[in-house]
């Protein structure tokens, strides 16, 4: 378990506008295609996200040493009809930086995204992974439920 002093060096927060200085980008940059993005491009998204409120939400752990971002993710929610107008939450964009894995920090990330999503009414909270993080998600109390399907536009 960790101790007290690990928690609080390392805790979760919602993103900033800041944050890009402090290698947001870069470390998207760790998960999949994410192409340099410029500063007016980062303030105009942010500001998008931002309208939404809680309704879309990104999680970041800074590095208080460093002072780098070297975890995030996001959820957002659903609004839905079955379900008696139920509310379901989309974890997306999970990444721990590679130079500090093993840390518990993903787990930590991802307990922030489940209890927003549980605290704004959703149902039940989805996410899609790789065959490799599927150990790792299973470990934070998710079950594979069914197979992902994607298209992909040019």
């Amino acid at each position: 378990m960790e101790n007290s002093e690990e928690q609080q060096k390392y805790r979760v927060r919602k993103l900033e506008n800041s944050d890009k200085s402090k290698g947001f980008i870069e470390l998207l940059q760790q998960l999949s295609v994410c192409d340099s993005v410029s500063d007016k491009e980062f303030e105009d998204r942010f500001r998008d996200l931002d309208v939404l409120g809680d309704d879309h939400v990104i999680g970041v752990i800074e590095d208080e040493a460093s002072g780098k971002i070297i975890a995030t993710g996001s959820v957002f929610i659903e609004k839905k009809f079955l379900r008696n107008c139920g509310k379901v939450g989309h974890i997306e964009d999970v990444v721990v930086d590679s130079s500090i894995r093993g840390k518990h920090l993903g787990k930590r990330i991802i307990k922030f995204l489940t209890e927003h999503a549980r605290s704004m009414g959703c149902y039940k909270v989805i996410l899609d992974c790789s065959v490799e993080n599927k150990a790792f998600y299973e470990k934070c109390g998710f079950q594979q439920k069914s197979v992902q399907m994607a298209m992909y536009f040019p």
